[in-house]
């Protein structure tokens, strides 16, 4: 079954998140010099980002995927504050925060210099909200409880979720038939006490239970471990690579492996797994298909860099490239290279287009796509349907059906994604990729290049001299003649 599918077939949930709120603050740049007032890189700045952090990253994730979402929280009446309460709005996110002169707002800066982060500083406070705003935000969440499906509780150790307002939170909750998720943080999980579930990762649960987890058998003993401390409904903890694991009610082991196609960032991960969760609890969903759901979001964001969100289209496409050949999974529909596309540019990716029949693959063909790779990041290419090249080329062509014809180009290196494309031109295929750089022969010197319109840059690149696939037919046919030719009768 399809994932968004089997998603559209519910309502929208409705999650609270309550917990520590920051801002990401990324500063980029390159290095070349040594400063001469001391032994340090000198970085000269070139742009910078910002990104919600810590409970804001679960927030993210869960708009992502399109929850409707309400964040609570206590934060500093400062500059930061405006600029976090800003980029809630932008996400269209309900919030309830209180501001508090005497904490400031975290924010976390990190230089990269080419790629590589030189050194982090960060402006926060630690200390525990004071008893004013706990009593402000256990009112605010008494008066308005009955209005979610889920509560999450993001805890990043900044003072935010004290021990006592976390067993407010989990009482209202309970009294309400709501699941409370955490991502706990510290060693005492008794903090947690009567929550629905944790996601602690191994170390953590390590430090929690005092158990090193290395094979099943310890695994088992600190999962009972977490839910006799915690009480908890589902005891469960991430493993990393190989999924994650919770305890049934038979108290057996039950794992759901994840499969990583490339891990570039683990970052935020967590937030990930917590608010797919979350989001599919608040839908009525099982736990075990629930944690296969959060395995196949983790599986997508580990392959982005830095602080990353999975959408139900990008879950969605990663299910079906485990059900696939890594060859097939590379050739899309009109409406799944739009989606892909979409996900590319989000990524920066630069996006180079080319087409053609490419009947009978040769080394003239393989060269050609290799160039039109060297000018971008990945490349689409939309190969003629059999009836497009029966009109172009005769009725003796092709030779080979577009099935293997696709099949054969998807696997080349050079190939990104294959699209079919029935029409005598690709215009209206190139009109949903938008390129970067439309690529075509050097034949076309002079000549109008279909969809030169539309992409921002038209590249020709020079065919190898004699090789085509209408001079391999002909060689062919020749060969077949002097063999008819020379038959003894």
């Amino acid at each position: 079954m399809r994932v968004k599918s089997k998603m559209e077939n519910n309502k929208t949930p409705k999650i609270l998140v309550i917990g520590d709120l920051m801002i990401d603050h990324y500063l980029w740049g390159s290095c070349n010099r040594i400063s001469p007032e001391a032994p340090v890189q000198v970085v000269d700045i070139k742009s910078e980002t910002t990104v919600l952090g810590g409970a804001g990253n679960v927030v993210n994730n869960l708009r992502a995927l399109g929850s409707d979402v309400t964040v609570m929280s206590v934060i500093g009446d400062d500059e930061v504050a405006d600029e976090l309460s800003s980029m809630l709005d932008n996400l269209g996110v309900e919030r309830f925060l209180i501001l508090d002169e005497n904490r400031k707002t975290t924010k976390k800066s990190r230089i990269i210099a080419s790629h590589q982060q030189v050194v982090r500083y960060d402006k926060e406070s630690k200390n525990e909200i004071d008893s004013e705003c706990e009593k402000t935000l256990v009112y605010k969440i008494f008066e308005t409880i009955d209005k979610y499906d889920v509560v999450i509780l993001s805890d990043y150790g900044k003072g935010v979720l004290t021990e006592s307002l976390v067993h407010k939170i989990i009482f209202a909750a309970t009294g309400a038939d709501i699941k409370v998720l955490v991502d706990p943080k510290g060693e005492d999980y008794t903090k947690y006490r009567g929550a629905y579930l944790l996601t602690p990762n191994k170390t953590e649960a390590r430090l929690a239970t005092g158990i090193e987890i290395t094979n099943d058998e310890t695994l088992l003993l600190a999962l009972k471990k977490l839910r006799d401390n915690a009480s908890l409904e589902v005891p469960m903890i991430t493993l990393s690579e190989d999924g994650i694991a919770i305890l049934s009610s038979e108290n057996t082991i039950i794992k759901k492996p994840t499969v990583a196609r490339e891990v570039y960032d683990v970052t935020g991960a967590g937030d990930t797994v917590i608010a797919s969760l979350g989001y599919c609890l608040a839908k009525g969903f099982t736990i075990e298909s629930s944690m296969e759901f959060a395995n196949l979001a983790a599986g997508v964001v580990v392959g982005k860099l830095g602080s990353a969100t999975a959408t139900l289209e990008e879950i969605e496409e990663y299910k079906s490239t485990l059900h696939k050949s890594s060859i097939e999974s590379h050739i899309k529909t009109f409406s799944e290279i739009e989606k892909t596309v979409q996900r590319l540019r989000k990524n920066g990716k630069k996006i180079v287009f080319t087409n053609g029949c490419f009947d009978i693959l040769h080394r003239g063909h393989v060269s050609y796509l290799d160039v039109a790779k060297s000018f971008g990041d990945v490349l689409i290419l939309g190969l003629n349907s059999d009836e497009s090249v029966r009109r172009l080329k005769g009725e003796d062509r092709p030779i080979n059906n577009q099935d293997d014809r696709g099949f054969i180009l998807a696997a080349l290196e050079s190939v990104d994604y294959v699209v079919n494309f029935s029409e005598d031109t690709p215009y209206e295929l190139i009109k949903i990729i938008q390129p970067d750089v439309l690529v075509k022969g050097a034949d076309y010197e002079g000549k109008e290049v279909v969809g030169s319109d539309i992409a921002k840059e038209v590249k020709l690149v020079t065919f190898i001299n004699g090789k085509s696939t209408t001079s391999t037919i002909e060689k062919i046919k020749k060969q077949d003649n002097l063999k008819g030719e020379n038959k003894i009768c």
